[in-house]
């Protein structure tokens, strides 16, 4: 409670108007959602009856009950605003010589929508088998309503609410193709930016070296959905992703970089895309919008699953050393690796190749080392202690 009292909450204040009845004050509101959240409360009901049955909620609710209606309608209406507040923390952590920015983990991992992955429909298996198959219904519904005898309609059964439903379901089908559509349109774009970007690369390659570059051709990409395209009805915002000992779920990828010294998290995202390959270049530049007191990342520590050309080049173009690994440790690696040092590097060592070297010094060990210990301890409480896996939101 000390500690949101210190921040700065005039965002929250100048949006009451000072009409109607009484608000709670802002502050009380926000210590219950944080204290909520840091003790694994996170349903709002949850949170209105702890303030009547703990001690320590009662405390930070100066002894009122704010109902969950009252809880949502806050969190809700100052989303943006809440986002702030965190930067604030950040700042106070650094104020109290707990943070100074250094070396960042940065690794994700997956949290569950609040929708089941059997709500999702894909363009060609699904959407279009059940339209064909709803389409045919209501032409063999508006036959029957057409009959002057009914007899043949089933007893109990009514014809009007019959259509409506699977009108309502029709539409409800061409809404989610035009999303799918949208997505592969906005995907081609993408794409074809990327294949035009290549294709110059290539040409401007053999023009300064007057030989054939090697490789295969960049594949130009595909227009419209792809079979694999899908949607989900509940929550159209989330994915069908692999999810580490359970398969496939409907879930996001939550992004977190976190400070080595005291696994503070610095940065967090959450995105779309099932992997982690482009995930590099919006941490780097969410790190260099964060106040420029809490200091500059020099190190980046992350795994195999970040590595890619660009994402080291990006890195060293900012002045941020990359410890990115290449690929899979070896599970018994010999003990000459622990102590010699590799050969040289040439001096038209690609980044992939600066970064392999980087990890194979002795330095370069100590501080992949800490990834480990730093980033998934971290996901380890926010999972395990804290009991966070799914969102309650949709």
């Amino acid at each position: 409670m000390e500690v949101v009292e210190g921040l700065d909450l005039g965002k929250f204040e100048r949006q009451y108007r000072g009409r109607g009845t009484a608000a709670y004050y802002p502050a009380i509101l926000l210590s219950l959602l944080v204290y909520g959240y840091a003790t694994g409360v996170f349903s709002r009901c949850k949170n209105e009856r702890a303030t009547n049955d703990s001690v320590a909620f009662r405390f930070i609710s100066a002894g009122q009950h704010p109902d969950h209606d009252t809880l949502a309608s806050f969190r809700r209406r100052f989303l943006g605003e809440l986002k702030a507040v965190f930067v604030q923390v950040l700042q106070l952590a650094h104020e109290m010589k707990l943070l100074k920015l250094g070396t960042i983990s940065l690794d994700g991992t997956k949290i569950l929508a609040n929708a089941s992955r059997h709500r999702a429909l894909s363009y060609y298996a699904h959407a279009e088998k059940i339209e064909a198959q709803l389409k045919g219904e209501v032409q063999e519904l508006l036959a029957l309503a057409e009959q002057v005898d009914q007899s043949a309609v089933p007893e109990g059964m009514d014809l009007p609410e019959e259509l409506k439903r699977r009108e309502e379901r029709l539409a409800g089908i061409a809404q989610a193709k035009a999303k799918i559509e949208a997505r592969a349109k906005a995907r081609f774009e993408h794409e074809q930016a990327e294949y035009q970007t290549k294709c110059a690369q290539r040409e401007a390659q053999q023009k300064a070296s007057g030989k054939k570059p090697r490789g295969k051709l960049p594949k130009p990409p595909a227009a419209g959905p792809r079979p694999q395209d899908q949607i989900n009805l509940t929550d159209e915002d989330s994915r069908i992703m692999p999810v580490a000992g359970v398969g496939f779920e409907q879930a996001y990828n939550a992004q977190a970089a976190v400070d080595a010294a005291t696994m503070l998290v610095v940065v967090s995202a959450l995105t779309q895309a099932p992997n982690d390959k482009e995930q590099v270049a919006p941490t780097l530049g969410a790190l260099q919008q964060l106040p420029p007191e809490l200091g500059q990342a020099k190190q980046l520590l992350a795994d195999t699953g970040y590595s890619s050309e660009h994402n080291l080049e990006r890195c060293e173009a900012i002045g941020v050393e990359p410890f990115i690994a290449q690929g899979r440790e070896a599970h018994h690696p010999g003990w000459r690796g622990r102590f010699e040092e590799p050969e040289p590097l040439p001096a038209a060592a690609t980044a992939r190749q600066r970064a392999a070297y980087r990890l194979k010094t002795k330095a370069g060990r100590a501080a992949y080392a800490l990834r480990k210990r730093t980033i998934e301890p971290v996901f380890g409480i926010i999972k395990s202690v804290m009991g966070f896996r799914q969102f309650m939101l949709r």
